[in-house]
Formats: C-alpha cells, structure tokens, sequence
C-alpha cells in the first residue's frame, strides 16, 4: 500500500514514516526544494511518471512539491492509497507574533488546500487524513466534548476551523477525509511537550497555570496507530485522537513525576509563562475535556489507555 506523507520531517511525521516502513508501507514523502532533513533516512528520487509500484513495500522515496507556490503534480498522489498531511509550522516553535499567528494559519490552509484540490483531480477515492488539533473546540472548562461539540472561538479553534475547511474540494470530489484532532502528543523525548520532560526529570516540575485545565494527550505510540487506522478503517470527519482516560494539566504533570520518582510542586503562573513563551500561552492554558468517541465507537484499541501506564512508557524513555 503506498501512503504520502506531507510533513514528513517533523516529530510526528518523522516517526509515522518509520512505522509505516516498518510495516511495510511504500511511503511517498513530499519534500519541498532542498527539504530533506539533515539526518532524515535516505530515500530514492521518484519519477512523477509511471511510478506507480515501482518502489518496493516497506521503502521511501522523495517526491518533490511547493505549497508556497501551489506547485503538485497529480502524478504524486495518483495510485496512493492515502494522503497524511502533517505539513504546518509548529505551534509552539515561537512566539505568536502577528507574523508567525499569519504564518501558522498560512502554512495549514495552503497545504491542506493544495493536497485536496489535487486530490480531487483524481480518479481513485482514497483516503485524506488531515491531523488537525483538539484546539479544535476552544477554552471549555469543564464541559464534556466529543466531535458532536460545536468548535470554539480563539486562534486556535480559528485555524483548525479554516484548517479543515481547506480540505473540502477531496470531500465534495468523494474522497474519505478524516480530521484527527489531536491531543497533546507524550513521548520520552521530542515535541511540544518534550520541552517541559527534563524539568520534571530535575524536580523542577508542576503545574501550569492553575493546573486545573483539562489536558486532553495520547502516546506517540497510539497516535500513529490512530492514524493507521485512519487509514485502513472507513471512519470519516472529525475524530478525537486523545486518550480515554480524561486528566488535568496538574494531574498530566504529576502522573509523570511520580513515575520519574520526582516531585512536582513547583507551579508555574500565568504571568510567568506570559514572559517566557508570550501568546501561545492561551493555548498552553486552554481546556478540553475531550472525549475519544468516534476512535472508541469504531472499535479503535489504546496501548497506553491510562495516564499511569502512559507515565510509565514515557518514563522508560
């Protein structure tokens, strides 16, 4: 089975491509001009023409595409089963200037956008798994969220709304198209939230904020499991990627402490992180009590379920 991935070179996308490989996927790695990473496993050059099937499963090949200038030949995607586009800068890379809020939104809209109209020029359906995020619903407090819930208002319910939205040309053209709203992604290193492990590694963790926002998170290990099965099982629209065991920041942070065998009583204010990170905190801080309905309704299966076991495989490095 082939699979593109857009966004290959980052933390999730990087591993996804191994796990796909691993399992014997031919994965299809969309590379902008001088993209591949310094590091990123080689991988051959592929023709645009006649490609299809011609790498064997269980490889990569590097296929070339521009989304600053709308630049993808169909021959890229045609015969590939599914499309996975993680392509976007990172959220929590900078601070959330005016420029770099424009800059996150851009780069979603007009790689989600430029893969569904290509998409749509195809004759195969196949599958659009678009991993999105649980921003989707904005700062909730407390209420109970499934993908029934109505999205929220703030910068980041605003970017997964008109994020998903791109996607509309492959849904209207019949293709499957799945908006994984994911979690805070854990894992014993890498990501947004690998940023705060050697804190808590030095006892020098604790809650942020007030610690009482709700944390909706998920393994690396079931992430990519949640996007296979994306892939391979006929699920369409908004799905929470999150783990069932629902946790609060405060609750998040100590699970893991404890399973490092260190303490996590330094809270961090509001204000501190205001200085320290500027306006991404809102998201940082925001609350989801989000519930997996649709990956539990459709019989999807956690390795990590619980906040204790996830703490542990974390914890293991």
């Amino acid at each position: 089975m082939d699979v593109v991935v857009a966004g290959s070179h980052g933390f999730i996308g990087s591993a996804l491509v191994a796990d796909l490989v691993a399992r014997g996927y031919r994965v299809r790695r969309l590379v902008r001009p001088g993209g591949r990473r310094r590091g990123a496993p080689p991988a051959s050059t592929a023709p645009l023409q006649g490609s299809r099937g011609a790498e064997p499963a269980g490889s990569t090949v590097d296929v070339p595409w521009d989304p600053s200038v709308g630049e993808l030949s169909p021959a890229a995607l045609e015969g590939a089963a599914a499309v996975v586009n993680l392509a976007g800068a990172g959220i929590g890379d900078r601070r959330w200037t005016s420029a770099y809020r424009r800059e996150i939104l851009r780069s979603r809209v007009t790689t989600a956008g430029l893969l569904a109209t290509t998409l749509a020029t195809l004759d195969a359906p196949g599958v659009l798994v678009q991993p999105t995020g649980i921003g989707a619903y904005g700062d909730r407090g407390d209420e109970l969220l499934t993908e029934a819930s109505s999205r929220g208002d703030d910068f980041l319910a605003g970017v997964v709304r008109a994020w998903e939205e791109a996607t509309a040309p492959a849904a209207e053209a019949g293709i499957r198209v799945v908006h994984l709203r994911s979690g805070t992604v854990l894992a014993p290193r890498g990501g947004a939230f690998g940023r705060l492990l050697p804190l808590i590694r030095l006892g020098l963790g604790g809650p942020l904020g007030s610690g009482r926002q709700w944390w909706p998170w998920i393994t690396l290990h079931d992430e990519l499991a949640a996007i296979r099965f994306a892939i391979e099982r006929p699920i369409a629209g908004p799905v929470n990627a999150v783990a069932p065991d629902l946790a609060t920041n405060a609750q998040v942070i100590r699970a893991l402490a404890r399973a490092m065998h260190r303490p996590a009583v330094l809270q961090v204010p509001r204000i501190a992180l205001r200085v320290a990170i500027g306006q991404f905190t809102e998201g940082l801080l925001s609350s989801q009590r989000a519930e997996p309905t649709a990956l539990r309704d459709a019989g999807f299966r956690w390795q990590h379920p619980t906040l204790d076991e996830a703490a542990r495989r974390i914890a293991a490095g």
